[in-house]
């Protein structure tokens, strides 16, 4: 087996893999209870389900422009999943539809 077939097929399975991680996080939102939860479910296995569909796609094309563009969707998918959370918690807590009994800790109670 050759290099080239190795990493072909070990980029179908990236590709399959980040797409199982995004299937699931989208099924996450649907079912999930609460807007924490679904917090949750629509960063984590979302950001890492497209850094594997990126990796898979990444093996498969190998051609230098196409990394750089690889690159940089990892980059910004990294860079703005957190913040994106970050603001629809704070917003969720803000407009009151964040149940306060779930929160092991409550620093902005007192504001």
């Amino acid at each position: 087996m050759s290099a080239s077939t190795l990493a072909d097929w070990v980029g179908g399975f990236l590709l399959l893999a980040g797409a199982t991680l995004g299937l699931v996080a989208g099924i996450g939102l649907v079912r999930f209870p609460n807007v924490l939860d679904r917090i949750h479910t629509a960063t984590k296995p979302q950001v890492l389900g497209v850094l594997l569909l990126l990796a898979g796609l990444a093996l498969r094309l190998r051609t230098p422009s196409d990394l750089g563009m690889l690159v940089l969707v990892a980059i910004f998918q990294l860079s703005t999943a957190p913040v994106a959370a970050q603001m629809i918690g704070r917003a969720a807590y803000r407009s009151g539809r964040v149940d306060r009994t779930l929160l092991d800790a409550d620093e902005l109670a007192g504001r």
